[in-house]
């Protein structure tokens, strides 16, 4: 019986139960040894090979089906009445009626909403040079020569002269050997990280990272692992991890990936230590300046400037182009092969239609601009440095961005327990600030598809534009308005 215990206990029973009744009816035991073709074999085994050739013509077999009786019309109709469809989206709430401001003139540090002249502190127009005159002359002689779009992708046939020339000129603005344009802000950074990061690899982020970055992650399939926001200790101990003692993760690419400005917390990433970690793990580092472009640095070149931290240290750098320089798009800038990697790829690149030529001649013109007067850094950090002087003591919030931040980030000093309420109390704060006082900030709320789990809060957006009684002006209603609204608040509970 010792060949059917592959088979499992029920075969070795039947098997038994078998040779059992072949032995009473035959009133003798079954005849131990049988000759087949001159060999001698014992003659359970016969049985044995008898019954699973049984089991195995019973289990080729196809089960019986009971045969079907079609459905009459009438029967199909009531079916096809009864069926409800799963709805397209998530029912309607009140929170999703409501609508965003309208401008109706350019988004400068005043614009117009509803006829009345508004103090605008909600664009992330850091250097003021929307409606600049520069950038205004070279949009109008492009599109004299160029017209308004380019009609067809980087690849194909897309590519103009003036791309190119917009190019050369932030990767010589920076110091690296070359640069790539997007067509799109936010579609830069995630189209970057899939084109070099793939299924398989270890990608190490900050938990604060907006949602670009976020759906960049996503999209690359790497192994994602996140460490505390802007907490170094942090870091190095999730590098720690995901190399000490495995021998994969030295064969395999691995990255870190940070904000230079933190979308949503204001905050820098400190890039010199950033960088030694970077190397004692052996890492690559990819850093999204779309914040600190044209804002941190003596001159504006970003980071690594501010740090005094090679350019060469950081493998990829990507920037909007829609912030301090005020135009629309993006870049990437690096390595010449890391650059030329991305023109086959890289799926924002390879497949949108490029940037129209006018934007390419706007950025141009603005990072001329930029370093002809490095007096606008300077007035950039007195009015942020102003602004923090002026709300020092507001009730009941507090400043969590970094000083040199032009993303001034208010949060509660005591949240009360429910992000959805205090996101109320900040559209509260926020619309009478705009309705009493004329002046525009935004609180900071996420959609549903960003998953950063950081306090919600107050964003003030600082420019260089603004005068000082623009931030007297801001700074006062805030303060006023604020501690009226959670002094309500408090009552309320």
């Amino acid at each position: 019986m010792e060949a059917l215990d592959w088979m499992g206990p029920s075969v070795m029973n039947i098997t038994t139960i078998a040779y059992d009744w072949v032995s009473t009816v035959f009133d003798a035991p079954l005849v131990s040894r049988a000759v087949v073709f001159g060999f001698p074999i014992d003659g359970h085994i016969v049985v044995e090979v008898l019954l699973i050739a049984v089991i195995l013509f019973l289990l080729s077999r196809k089960s019986y089906k009971h045969p079907k009786k079609p459905l009459t019309e009438k029967e199909i109709d009531e079916l096809c009445e009864d069926w409800q469809p799963e709805p397209l989206h998530p029912p309607i709430t009140k929170e999703m009626l409501s609508q965003p401001r309208v401008l109706e003139s350019a988004a400068g540090t005043h614009t117009t909403i509803e006829g009345r002249d508004i103090v605008n502190f909600s664009s992330a127009n850091f250097l003021g040079l929307i409606g600049h005159e520069k950038l205004i002359d070279s949009c109008v002689v492009s599109l004299e020569k160029y017209g308004v779009g380019s009609c067809g992708p980087r690849g194909f046939y897309g590519t103009i002269d003036v791309h190119l020339d917009c190019e050369a000129r932030i990767a010589k603005f920076l110091g690296t050997p070359d640069s790539i344009l997007y067509s799109y802000g936010i579609s830069t950074i995630f189209s970057v990280i899939p084109a070099f990061c793939k299924k398989g690899d270890i990608i190490v982020a900050d938990e604060a990272v907006h949602w670009g970055v976020q759906n960049g992650l996503y999209l690359s399939r790497s192994t994602v692992v996140y460490f505390k926001h802007n907490n170094m200790a942090s870091l190095e101990s999730t590098l720690e991890k995901m190399t000490r003692g495995n021998r994969r993760a030295e064969k395999i690419r691995r990255y870190i990936v940070v904000e230079a400005i933190y979308q949503n917390s204001g905050q820098i990433a400190p890039l010199d230590e950033i960088a030694k970690l970077k190397e004692k793990y052996r890492f690559r580092l990819i850093l999204d300046e779309s914040n600190s472009f044209g804002v941190l640095g003596k001159s504006g070149r970003g980071l690594s400037e501010h740090f005094n931290v090679p350019v060469d240290k950081i493998d990829i750098i990507t920037s909007s182009m829609g912030n301090a320089l005020a135009t629309d798009g993006g870049f990437c800038t690096g390595s010449v092969r890391v650059v030329d990697h991305q023109r086959l790829s890289s799926a924002g690149y390879v497949f949108s239609a490029s940037l129209p030529p006018y934007l390419a001649t706007a950025a141009i013109a603005a990072v001329d601009h930029l370093e002809q007067n490095p007096a606008l850094l300077s007035k950039l950090r007195k009015n942020i440095g102003l602004l923090w002087k002026e709300l020092s003591g507001i009730t009941g919030l507090k400043i969590s961005s970094s000083p040199l931040s032009p993303i001034v980030f208010l949060n509660l000093k005591n949240s009360s327990g429910s992000s959805k309420n205090d996101f109320k109390l900040f559209e509260t704060i926020v619309d009478k600030v705009l309705k009493e006082d004329s002046v525009f900030v935004v609180a900071s709320k996420r959609s549903v598809l960003d998953k950063c789990n950081l306090p919600l809060g107050i964003r003030v957006f600082v420019s260089a534009g603004h005068t000082k009684n623009d931030i007297f002006k801001a700074a006062e209603s805030l303060k006023r308005i604020a501690e009226t609204v959670l002094y309500d608040h408090c009552l309320n509970y």
